[in-house]
């Protein structure tokens, strides 16, 4: 399979889009959206530690924590960098900001990366880490 620039830029595009879905969901305390964005064998490390196997864990997990997570701030993401390991598979390093809802700083930022996966071209998060950045 070759990969042209235009193919290269559809799929920069498309995981730029995975990322806005996660950060719209958060913000938006919306489960199944984010659950959606997920593998079904997917592992997921959030930035506290806590380790999440499979998407049925994962959604368990989220359906517990966000709705009412973002009552009293919001949260931005941007993409960083993107490493295509192979067409198909790509680490994406994001940074994550949390905001009161009046725009003020909350919290620590983070700097997630997702292992993303094109299936059914559609991609797919697939083995992530949050982890909170200290002192930034």
């Amino acid at each position: 399979m070759t990969n042209t620039t235009s193919d290269r830029q559809a799929d920069i595009d498309a995981i730029e889009r995975v990322v806005a879905t996660l950060e719209h969901s958060q913000r938006n305390e919306l489960p199944e959206e984010f659950i959606g964005l997920f593998r079904a064998d997917a592992i997921w490390t959030t930035a506290h530690g806590k380790r999440l196997f499979d998407r049925a864990e994962i959604a368990e997990f989220t359906r517990q924590v966000l709705p009412g997570a973002m009552r009293d701030s919001t949260v931005t993401y941007e993409v960083e960098h993107i490493m295509f390991i192979s067409p198909d598979v790509a680490a994406v390093k994001a940074r994550g900001r949390y905001r009161t809802l009046d725009g003020e700083p909350a919290g620590n930022p983070t700097s997630p990366l997702y292992v993303m996966a094109r299936e059914d071209d559609r991609w797919l998060l697939v083995a992530c880490q949050n982890t909170e950045v200290l002192g930034d």
